[in-house]
């Protein structure tokens, strides 16, 4: 957790990604998920081209309409006014082609990369997820890809047209009149640098505001995950007392970025307007030289406010493809993160058979903790068929082998192997498919009872769900509820006690039949009525099994085919309960006589 904090810190600290070359060569790969709708991108671009072709032609009509007001034909006037009713319709169908090509390229886009990501981040290595927050990685796949849908959706569009209206504005400009054009142009470099000085102050301000959100939103994510916790401790006010500090941090850091924005917008207003005044001052003066006809200035002034604009937009537009890319550069950290079938393509296809598990001097540290060894030359052989308990002092390694039996991890030196062949050898599916686990928190989807108990074969029957349901004692309870199967389980299993949580595990773990079976402390928090029906139902479960089986509680392995005591990392003595039990200074008899 310290590690992940001090990660944090240093990502809060990095300043906002520029759009520098190697940035934008990187954000350009998410194009591909662009490619399946090129057409649909491509025409889209066409009624964007058009969209804004046909706004530029309103300044000009409506400069040929003023100077038509000059002549007594009313029919000059009305042609004109029909065809600029015309350009409206014509840009109002333009406009909405183009918003609406580029909404099916965006959600198209956005759902392929939401599943990619997705995809890929379920496949990722455990000691991925041991340095990363649930809560991070929630944001990537939502706020970022959320950001991106803005993007795609309108930024670029809008950038492109706002480029597009700039460079057509000011050939306009300059074919009207080139005088007042090098005017407007010789205004604007002083407004850019002023804004853009603003700009980067209101940046950081909205940097440092957003900042504190998350930090509010790291404190709510973490006060409900463990709500039961607060309420025992009665600490609902110190964390709303927390919660009110990150949020009143946040009113005034906001308070002074509105401050700046509103100082921003009036600036901006005062230059827009106080440019228009002195094109008009100007062009009024060229007007009477007879340098420029009447309309053309009027004309000439709504191209400037066209522009002007344009170049307003641009600013803020440009500051939301910095956000893009650093979010892209955020997704794209992930997808370049390995899976851990990355090189399962070149390996065989070799399933587990028997079930022999061997551990050869084995030597392991976790990735976040490199400088302690958990396992130290572990040595240990389990043949097809036998019970193993794994017994000994918290931080032995006991739930570390069934995780590096899993390949959740790596061992950094030594061999595992399945049916003496390394489980390297092994694809994953096959490795992991051989396998079932039913741990001491027993994790539920919050979806039904039948759907739980199927996730450990997707394809089973129905009546293979509901055999599984009686080998694990659970068809009575189930029956029990109006909804029967169906009934809605909640968030984690919420609406279960604890035993029965614990056989529909077992259920699940039945219904994936695996020749190996690892039990992490089964039923070691559950009552004497519950632990009886639920050690029933793993005495089914075992049969004819290889069975790895970690407990702190002596009694429950005392029929176990061998017993491993471990010791830091080490194998301390191993034998039957009746063996270790007679022996002398040995650690097995001193956890039993503990324990009484």
């Amino acid at each position: 957790m310290a590690k992940f904090g001090r990660r944090s810190q240093k990502e809060n600290d990095e300043p906002k990604k520029k759009i520098t070359k190697d940035a934008l060569k990187k954000s350009l790969r998410l194009f591909k998920y662009v490619k399946p709708n090129s057409g649909i991108f491509a025409i889209g671009l066409v009624f964007l081209l058009l969209s804004s072709l046909a706004s530029m032609v309103f300044p000009y009509f409506t400069g040929q309409l003023v100077d038509a007001a000059k002549s007594d034909l009313v029919e000059d006037i009305n042609k004109i006014a029909l065809i600029l009713l015309g350009v409206f319709f014509l840009n109002a169908v333009f406009s909405f082609f183009r918003i609406y090509l580029f909404a099916i390229v965006t959600q198209k886009t956005l759902a392929a990369l939401r599943q990619d990501t997705y995809n890929h981040l379920v496949k990722l290595k455990m000691s991925f997820y041991s340095e990363r927050r649930v809560g991070e990685l929630t944001s990537r796949i939502s706020s970022d890809i959320s950001l991106l849908q803005e993007t795609l959706t309108t930024t670029i569009a809008e950038f492109l047209r706002q480029i597009l209206v700039i460079i057509i504005g000011i050939s306009l400009l300059t074919f009207l009149s080139p005088k007042l054009t090098l005017l407007m142009l010789a205004l604007v470099p002083v407004v850019i640098v002023i804004a853009i000085i603003f700009g980067k102050k209101i940046k950081g301000l909205s940097k440092e505001a957003q900042d504190k959100i998350a930090d509010s939103n790291v404190i709510v994510e973490e006060t409900l995950q463990g709500i039961a916790t607060v309420k025992a401790f009665v600490n609902e006010t110190f964390e709303y007392i927390r919660y009110k500090k990150k949020t009143d941090d946040v009113i005034a850091i906001s308070l002074k970025a509105a401050i700046w924005r509103g100082a921003f917008a009036s600036f901006i207003i005062f230059c827009l307007f106080g440019s228009i005044v002195a094109v008009i001052w100007y062009g009024v003066i060229l007007v009477q030289n007879n340098e420029i006809e009447i309309g053309d200035l009027f004309a000439f002034v709504l191209y400037s406010v066209f522009v002007g604009a344009s170049l307003g937009g641009i600013a803020d537009l440009y500051s939301q493809l910095q956000k893009a890319i650093g979010a892209t550069e955020n997704l794209l950290e992930i997808l370049d993160e390995e899976q851990e079938t990355a090189n399962d393509a070149k390996k065989e296809n070799i399933s587990v058979t028997a079930g022999d598990i061997s551990f050869e001097n084995v030597v392991f540290s976790y990735p976040s903790r490199t400088d302690v060894s958990v396992l130290k030359g572990l040595s240990f052989s389990v043949k097809s068929g036998q019970q193993v308990a794994l017994v000994g002092p918290s931080g032995a390694g006991k739930t570390t082998i069934t995780a590096l039996l899993l390949k959740f991890y790596e061992n950094s030196g030594g061999v595992i192997k399945i049916d003496g062949r390394s489980i390297n050898d092994y694809k994953l599916k096959q490795l992991r498919s051989s396998m079932a686990i039913v741990p001491q928190d027993v994790v539920l989807f919050g979806g039904t009872i039948y759907e739980n108990i199927l996730y450990g074969n997707p394809e089973a029957s129905k009546n293979e769900v509901m055999e599984a349901a009686k080998k694990a004692n659970a068809f009575e309870f189930i029956e029990g509820f109006p909804e029967q199967f169906e009934t809605i389980v909640g968030e984690r299993g919420v609406q279960l006690s604890g035993g029965q949580r614990q056989r529909i595990a077992i259920a699940r773990a039945i219904l994936k039949d695996p020749k190996i079976l690892i039990l992490d402390e089964a039923t070691s928090s559950l009552d004497s009525q519950s632990e009886q029906l639920v050690q029933e139902a793993l005495d089914t479960l075992m049969k004819g099994r290889t069975s790895l089986v970690i407990a702190h509680r002596l009694s429950t392995i005392k029929n176990a085919d061998q017993i491993l005591v471990l010791k830091d990392g080490a194998l301390a003595e191993s034998g039957t309960h009746d063996e270790l039990i007679v022996k002398e200074g040995g650690l097995y008899k001193d956890l039993k006589s503990l324990q009484g």
